[in-house]
């Protein structure tokens, strides 16, 4: 039997990711049937669950991949940025920015109905608030942000905005002049 190289399991593995993210997005964590991954990867679930031990682990992988990548993305350009590729991953037809967006949603509403899952979320979602300060203490030192709020403030202020953006975009309603709304916010904590 010919052996399958790390690079080919990792390149199904994110293949499994994917196609689970549109279906988590489409039907929610409870409508996301096996049935359903196994349509939407166009593999069985053998394969699927090789690389992830059930359902809940290929959600909270597909969660931990989105957020990874949200945490390098404020790490080198911060909570703004992010929110810049999100709305310009809006107006396209890019089916991962709708996955993206509703695997947010999704897991809003495990933090709110499963006590384990916001256990282990916590974390994750630390993480990028530790992201969002240390590049906020960062853009202070430098001399860019303002120094009448606290750190802690403008973090939540922009998770805010982010949280705000997420729920505008995933409840379909049209990105419009939110790029302005975007400046608006980053002025908001730049120094004058």
């Amino acid at each position: 039997m010919p052996r399958v190289s790390q690079d080919q399991l990792e390149a199904r593995r994110h293949e499994i990711l994917t196609a689970a993210r549109g279906c988590f997005a489409r039907f929610g964590y409870e409508g996301a049937t096996v049935r359903r991954l196994e349509e939407a990867t166009g593999m069985s679930r053998g394969a699927i669950f090789h690389h992830f031990r059930d359902k809940e682990s290929l959600f909270l992988a597909v969660a931990e991949d989105d957020a990874a990548t949200m945490v390098e993305t404020v790490a080198r350009n911060g909570l703004v940025q992010v929110m810049r590729d999100l709305l310009e991953l809006a107006g396209t037809s890019d089916g991962d920015t709708a996955g993206w967006l509703g695997t947010q949603l999704e897991v809003s509403h495990r933090l709110r109905t499963d006590p384990a899952f916001a256990k282990r979320w916590a974390q994750r979602s630390e993480a990028i608030a530790e992201a969002t300060r240390e590049r906020l203490q960062r853009q202070r030192d430098a001399g860019v942000l303002r120094q009448d709020v606290p750190v802690e403030v403008l973090t939540q202020f922009l998770e805010l905005a982010y949280d705000g953006l997420v729920l505008h975009l995933a409840t379909g309603r049209p990105p419009g002049d939110l790029a302005r709304v975007l400046d608006l916010v980053e002025d908001a904590v730049r120094r004058h």
